[in-house]
């Protein structure tokens, strides 16, 4: 198991979603995020945890934690307008139904999904709209 491979090979999974002006890995706060550079996609590493040994004797398995933020200009427009395509895009690449299978990043995870609830901030941050996609990965 390599952190920085299942890393990488998730950012290069949601870095190509259509409509984005820039992707990252080094999260910026949206107040240093101009609207030039919207919609924006960030990807920053959350927390790791170990499951017990396997009863077999192999070894634990790690659980990686990572969150999609994704903020677009509204200017003008309503919030959810702008935003929906793009989580609609970014949630694809974790259907098992679409994809026929889980998603493993390139057989690097058992699984990649979306786990826990996806929030937006809704139009209250004036013309900024933030959403966070919270994604768990489970190390194989």
């Amino acid at each position: 198991m390599n952190r920085e491979n299942i890393h990488a090979a998730l950012f290069a999974c949601v870095a190509d979603v259509p409509g984005l002006v820039i992707a990252s890995r080094r999260l910026r706060h949206w107040n240093d995020v101009p609207s030039s550079e919207m919609p924006a996609l960030f990807l920053a590493q959350g927390r790791q945890l170990i499951g017990p040994p396997a009863a077999n004797g192999l070894p634990p398995k790690w659980q990686f934690d990572a969150t999609v933020y994704i903020y677009v200009s509204t200017v003008d427009q309503v919030p959810g307008t702008v935003l929906n395509p793009i989580v609609d895009a970014v949630t694809a690449l974790f259907d098992p139904t679409a994809l026929g299978a889980p998603q493993t990043l390139g057989g690097l995870v058992e699984h990649a999904r979306i786990e826990g609830a996806i929030e937006t901030s809704e139009g209250v941050l004036g013309d900024v709209e933030v959403c966070m996609i919270p994604i768990r990965m489970l190390a194989i």
